[in-house]
């Protein structure tokens, strides 16, 4: 009988042991600011960084075997998180216990000098091997490895290449090596590193286009092209993935945006092995419209079992929530005369603000010639000090810029639609680089940068994406050729408005002259 027993123990040992090491890694990406619960249309009070705090914090208690990562995005999107240079998000970040983050192309918003001040709030590494300065060094780290339960778990960062063309006024020269063979370099020597090879990289998953010439590198690539990755954790396309991909043997996945979903991967690994896994994006609060009731009132039931907040969380964003809104009221610029917004003139004629918008457009972003819709200009700026809440009065819509490549037969299209238009429509065009005149409602001698337009050429065009989309009858704009930068438009003529300083005047002169 003791025999037996001592029988029986020993084999229970060796099945304790012999047990996978069951993993869990969360994840989120292009979170672009939103630290606090927001609301979309018919989907009120979602995401939050509180209430994903929450879930992790969950899974802590229960299982030392967390591993929790960011694809990159944190910048730019929410006016308060903007102000403060994001660090309410990687304060909120550090405090959730995240261990590592891809950087973003919107990492390179602001100079790197602030790259470097979130780094420190934040207080985990951003990652980004094929990164390098204009002279090859590399100033973020390459990779991690994290010792999870035994298991050793490398984690190596890349960064889209089209970070060179979106982001390029902070690069000081640096740029992005091609992400396929900043892989293949480091594959090895992770392999005798570590059990399993994560890539965290914010490359975008299943884009087949290529706009402006780019050539970029997207997750859905890599893993086809480049064996031996166990797991790539992606951003930048903001893809809501219904299920993981395997390509190549490669687990693949990426969880939407702006908090909206938390990733959960859960990996089962047996002798530096995995040998199973589990994948599911878990909706934050996210709900199902239902109507209006008898007082006609929205009704709503949630998707999954409502989450709580963190407590200590949630005290962090909103003490930062209340200083970011001081932050609206700073002032960013000054004019001394009026920049006429005024519903009236702009949906029916060029205004100087029109111009200043559209200018700073082709600031931003390098581009030929920029585009914008008079409703989008919902208010004057008057003379004296110009705050950033004065310019989101002006721009209130969340909008963002969007760069196409046309060729100048497709603007002639753009053009030939916005010549129909009558005074006093929203659609009415205003544009930057480029003048012409509308005649029995066609547009004729249309100049780009002073030349005649050439149909053949190919110009580099910037917008904001309510047009781009199709918005106000531009459904000529639809489908072509181009991305989202993620920029504001609202940011990037706040930054436009500090960089001119005292505006003493501003071109007023006629883009568009309609002849009687």
């Amino acid at each position: 009988m003791k025999k037996l027993l001592v029988l029986l123990v020993a084999l229970l040992s060796i099945a304790i042991f012999a047990a996978p090491t069951h993993l869990v890694i969360f994840h989120i990406n292009d979170t672009h600011g939103h630290v606090w619960p927001y609301g979309e249309y018919h989907n009120p009070d979602i995401g939050g960084f509180a209430r994903i705090a929450t879930l992790v914090n969950q899974e802590r208690a229960v299982n030392d075997n967390v591993l929790f990562l960011h694809a990159g995005d944190v910048n730019t999107g929410v006016p308060e998180s903007d102000q403060l240079d994001a660090i309410p998000d990687f304060v909120a970040l550090h405090y959730m216990g995240v261990d590592a983050m891809a950087l973003g192309n919107h990492e390179f918003d602001n100079p790197l000098s602030t790259t470097f001040m979130q780094q420190r709030y934040a207080g985990f590494p951003f990652l980004s091997a094929n990164f390098v300065t204009k002279d090859g060094r590399q100033l973020f780290k390459p990779y991690i490895i994290k010792n999870v339960g035994g298991v050793k778990v490398a984690i190596l960062g890349v960064t889209t290449e089209q970070t060179q063309v979106l982001e390029p006024l902070h690069l000081n020269g640096g740029k992005f090596l091609n992400v396929e063979e900043t892989v293949k370099k480091y594959l090895p020597e992770l392999k005798k590193k570590a059990d399993i090879v994560v890539v965290l990289g914010h490359l975008g998953y299943g884009k087949d286009d290529q706009p402006l010439g780019v050539k970029y590198t997207t997750s859905d690539q890599l893993a086809k092209d480049v064996k031996g990755i166990d797991i790539i954790i992606d951003g930048h396309s903001h893809t809501l993935m219904n299920k993981a991909a395997y390509i190549n043997k490669t687990i693949v996945v990426q969880a939407g945006e702006w908090g909206k979903y938390l990733g959960r991967l859960d990996l089962w690994v047996e002798n530096g092995k995995i040998v199973d896994y589990e994948w599911a994006a878990i909706p934050i609060n996210l709900k199902k419209y239902l109507g209006k009731d008898e007082n006609g009132h929205s009704k709503y039931e949630y998707v999954t079992e409502p989450i709580p907040e963190d407590p200590f969380i949630k005290m962090i964003a909103d003490y930062y929530y209340s200083l970011g809104a001081e932050e609206l009221n700073k002032v960013v610029g000054e004019t001394k005369i009026l920049l006429d917004g005024e519903r009236a003139h702009v949906r029916s004629g060029d205004t100087n603000l029109g111009h200043l918008i559209t200018d700073a457009l082709i600031w931003k972003t390098g581009a030929d010639v920029a585009l914008q819709n008079g409703g989008g200009i919902r208010a004057s700026i008057q003379p004296g000090p110009i705050t950033y809440r004065d310019i989101l009065t002006v721009l209130p819509f969340g909008n963002t810029t969007y760069v196409f490549e046309m060729t100048g037969a497709d603007l002639m299209k753009v053009l030939e639609y916005a010549a129909t238009i009558p005074a006093g429509k929203g659609a009415w065009l205003h544009v930057g680089g480029m003048t012409y005149k509308i005649k029995d409602k066609k547009p004729v001698d249309v100049m780009v940068n002073g030349k005649p337009i050439d149909l053949k050429a190919t110009y580099k065009v910037a917008a904001n994406n309510y047009i781009a989309g199709g918005g106000d009858g531009y459904k000529m704009l639809k489908g072509l050729k181009g991305f989202d930068t993620g920029f504001v438009l609202a940011d990037v003529v706040k930054e436009y408005i500090q960089h001119l300083g005292t505006i003493e005047n501003y071109d007023n002169a006629p883009r568009v002259v309609v002849e009687k």
